[in-house]
């Protein structure tokens, strides 16, 4: 009689998808970690403190923007032309000189008189990373404007002005996209 032979080869499949199955988790979690995580400042704040206290935060903007209006006086402007494939009009972004930049903000009532007693912070961000963050705390008025000091910008790309203003429990934020073009 001729011998059959009855070889499986299923144990060597299991040991393949085994093998499989190491290779690309080993290869996602090296591609996870080299990519860098960085939080978001919305609200000028930390993403945790926003997130536990988004509620406060919109109740005190409602008061703010019911009493106030922050305008962005004496910068340049690009002019953007809006995405075809998006329907959301895209803003004018501030155009921005490699060397030293400031800013001027008004604080004004809905009258348009400049408003009094606000306690004022300002922060240049860029959008996915924070370590060219400049932070200024307070911010004083001169002439009913408050004016950032000189701001060395050198890297081009694009940045997002963002300010708080503070009066009483009401809270205003104010928040412009910004771009410094590369030098040819």
């Amino acid at each position: 009689m001729a011998e059959q032979s009855n070889k499986t080869y299923w144990p060597h499949m299991i040991l393949g998808f085994i093998m499989l199955a190491v290779v690309l988790g080993y290869w996602t979690i090296r591609a996870a970690s080299s990519m860098p995580v960085q939080e978001t400042n919305d609200y000028m704040m930390k993403y945790q403190q926003s997130d536990m206290q988004i509620n406060d935060i919109l109740v005190s903007k409602q008061k703010f923007d019911a009493l106030y209006t922050i305008e962005l006086d004496g910068v340049e402007t690009m002019v953007m032309t809006d995405n075809i494939h998006s329907n959301r009009p895209q803003p004018d972004q501030v155009k921005l000189a490699s060397g030293n930049n400031h800013f001027s903000f008004r604080v004004v009532d809905k009258s348009g008189k400049d408003a009094q007693n606000i306690k004022v912070s300002f922060l240049l961000t860029r959008p996915h990373t924070a370590v060219d963050d400049q932070m200024f705390e307070v911010i004083e008025p001169k002439e009913g404007r408050y004016t950032t000091p000189q701001i060395n910008i050198t890297k081009p790309g694009r940045y997002t002005l963002q300010l708080r203003a503070v009066v009483g429990d009401a809270t205003g934020y104010f928040s412009r996209e910004a771009y410094l073009q590369p030098a040819k």
